[in-house]
């Protein structure tokens, strides 16, 4: 009788065995956003011209209000022709990048100082959180009582418009370094140097990086405003120029460069970032 009962409960172990086995595996959800997907980042800006060509050709943008793609595409080529876009367009690019450059100088030596000193944040904290709360461009008319209406308060609006960023973004990322690390700074005897070198500037990295971005943005949309202030060279004043004169397709142009312009320099932010911080794993990765 014991046998049977040991057979039936090996065949019945035996079943349930081939249950589990049979059963089908699910596959477990993923609750990231996924892989990446090649060439993403141009889907969303072909799309909207796509959009754009559709409705120009279908007449349901008017093209004294909005000129078509290909209308553009001739303007621009018409421009180059002339040597009117280059010269413009270096004139422009020159201007953001000195000051982007000053900006980014200004805002990581201020992060620095407030970051690593109580007396330093004490004394300069306070006056830029007033900054950022106050936008650069309601800052001109008194810039140009200041300064003129010359390079340098173009220059400096456009420093104004960056440093912040670079600031906040940098002193939070030298706030948040974990404390185990200074700690172990002191332990090893590192010095103020050192210290600075292979802790800080690693630390703050992350918030530097993020801070650049929204840094060159800002540096274009400071040159676009500067550059309609009686100006006599650049995207801007080529712009407003072809409003006086109702040329919206002349308009669209330098609209489009400065798309293109933020869009690349973002881009070549972001890549600086994934191979600063390859280190990293993230959702995004």
């Amino acid at each position: 009788m014991s046998g049977q009962t040991a057979t039936i409960g090996g065949v019945r172990a035996k079943r349930e065995q081939q249950a589990v086995t049979t059963r089908p595996v699910r596959r477990r959800r993923r609750l990231g956003p996924g892989k990446p997907i090649r060439f993403g980042a141009a889907i969303g800006p072909v799309l909207l011209l796509a959009i754009w060509s559709i409705g120009s050709a279908a007449g349901w943008l008017d093209p004294r209000v909005l000129s078509a793609p290909w209308t553009v595409v001739t303007t621009t080529g018409d421009l180059i022709a002339d040597g009117r876009l280059q010269s413009n367009l270096l004139t422009s690019t020159q201007r953001a990048f000195v000051g982007l450059g000053l900006g980014i100088l200004l805002g990581t030596v201020l992060a620095l100082a407030s970051g690593l000193s109580r007396i330093g944040e004490a004394v300069l904290d306070g006056p830029i959180q007033i900054k950022r709360a106050i936008p650069s461009l309601a800052l001109l008319p008194l810039l140009i009582l200041w300064l003129g209406i010359g390079e340098t308060m173009k220059i400096t609006t456009i420093t104004l418009g960056v440093f912040v960023p670079i600031y906040i973004h940098t002193h939070n990322g030298l706030r948040t370094i974990d404390s185990r690390y200074v700690e172990l700074a002191q332990t090893v005897g590192l010095s103020r140097w050192t210290f600075v070198r292979r802790v800080v500037l690693p630390g703050a990295l992350p918030g530097f990086l993020l801070g650049l971005r929204f840094a060159v943005t800002g540096a274009w949309l400071s040159l676009v405003v500067v550059e309609q202030i009686n100006s006599t060279s650049g995207i801007g004043y080529m712009m407003e120029l072809a409003r006086t004169y109702g040329q919206t397709d002349i308009i669209i142009v330098g609209l489009v460069l400065y798309g293109i312009l933020g869009l690349l320099s973002d881009g070549a932010v972001r890549l600086i970032q994934r191979k600063a911080l390859s280190w990293r794993r993230t959702l995004a990765d």
